[in-house]
């Protein structure tokens, strides 16, 4: 196969090369040699580098979830680096300012939470405003293209997690998301996909001839990337979704929680594709730092049949079933709370606590039917 990138290095660069390039990227900007967009765009004869443009974690991946990223200047090509994830999220006009068109290389990860779609979106946004050409590089969707999990998210819940009403797994590579947002949710700049040779929807990130490179810090797997359309939900919740631990997503629990008890109950239900196993582990960072946490790892026996999504409601309801004085939803000291950020709707704490989850669950079920028919026409890649 071919990314993106390196048919726009082979030719596609050809319409653009007396223009002025910002690159948005970061770590995940590579070929299939590893060698990064960033260097290749520096040292390609018909391109004119400009700009670099970060998103959250940063230029270079090293900045934690939710911290904020400073402007700066690339030791590597002396350009200036603008934060996409700093005061602001959507570009200023001065950021934009010597630069003719926008190039965006970054990995996705398949999921509405994961925030490199709606940089994308107020990148777009910005390239409107102010009549800049905006490119995409296409890349694989890691846990492929044909499966769609999830809701749509509300219209009062709209967040950096969940900015557009797209499903909790979306089945969409990037290019195919620029085109969606163009056409049905108003991101109307000059827009040029440049797609990819030989990638197919059924394919998961394993099965192409790419390296994995890990698009933040608690994304080390092809596996985590599988399972956090559902655990991510956990993010909103006083249980620990595994950061700080070499199983992030993969693990969850607390120190409220028995993993003997929590797998047992878990494993009862004969969800398909998916086994949880007792663990325990030691957080060093975020919830419970420094605590032992019982709790369980999720393993996938089958991707085919596996439904993070609904894996991840049933766990929630699971453990608010077994712990009810301990579980809790976090609410932020504005007042919000972040899993009804997450989840899309205000409307499903109470269904968990309540344990009525199946009408919730089958609502998901036609809304993810009718996003993929919806979107069939955006689809780049059978």
């Amino acid at each position: 196969m071919k990314l993106g990138l390196e048919r726009f290095l082979a030719s596609e660069y050809e319409p653009f090369q007396n223009k002025r390039v910002g690159l948005v990227t970061n770590l995940t900007g590579v070929n299939q040699d590893l060698v990064p967009t960033i260097d290749l765009f520096a040292k390609h004869s018909g391109i004119n580098l400009a700009a670099l443009y970060a998103p959250e974690h940063g230029i270079r991946g090293d900045v934690k979830e939710g911290e904020k990223v400073d402007s700066s200047q690339d030791p590597q090509t002396g350009l200036p680096v603008y934060s996409l994830y700093g005061k602001s999220k959507k570009p200023s006009v001065e950021m934009l300012s010597d630069v003719d068109v926008i190039v965006f290389d970054l990995q996705d990860l398949g999921s509405r939470y994961y925030t490199f779609i709606y940089t994308m979106a107020y990148m777009m946004e910005a390239c409107q405003q102010y009549k800049k050409h905006f490119i995409v590089l296409d890349r694989p969707n890691p846990i492929g293209g044909e499966k769609v999990e999830g809701n749509l998210v509300e219209e009062d819940v709209r967040s950096f997690v969940g900015l557009l009403p797209i499903p909790n797994r979306h089945g969409l590579t990037v290019g195919e998301l620029a085109i969606l947002f163009k056409h049905e949710y108003g991101y109307d700049c000059e827009l040029t996909v440049i797609e990819m040779e030989n990638w197919k929807r059924s394919c998961y990130f394993d099965e192409t001839e790419l390296f994995w490179v890990p698009p933040s810090p608690n994304a080390p797997t092809l596996d985590m990337a599988i399972l956090y359309p559902g655990t991510c939900l956990l993010e909103g919740t006083n249980v620990s979704e595994g950061r700080g631990t070499t199983k992030p997503f993969e693990y969850v629990g607390a120190p409220f929680i028995d993993g003997y008890q929590l797998a047992k109950e878990f494993n009862s239900l004969g969800l398909a594709g998916v086994i949880a196993r007792p663990t325990s582990f030691v957080p060093t960072y975020q919830k419970f730092e420094g605590q032992v946490c019982s709790g369980i790892q999720l393993h996938v026996t089958s991707r085919e049949d596996f439904h993070s999504f609904e894996a991840g409601v049933r766990l929630l309801e699971i453990i608010n079933k077994l712990y009810p004085n301990d579980f809790q939803f976090v609410q932020h000291p504005n007042g919000r709370y972040m899993f009804d950020l997450l989840v899309g709707t205000k409307s499903m704490q109470a269904q968990i606590l309540s344990g009525e989850t199946d009408t919730f669950l089958a609502q998901c079920q036609e809304q993810s039917v009718l996003f993929k028919e919806q979107t069939a026409k955006y689809r780049l890649y059978r």
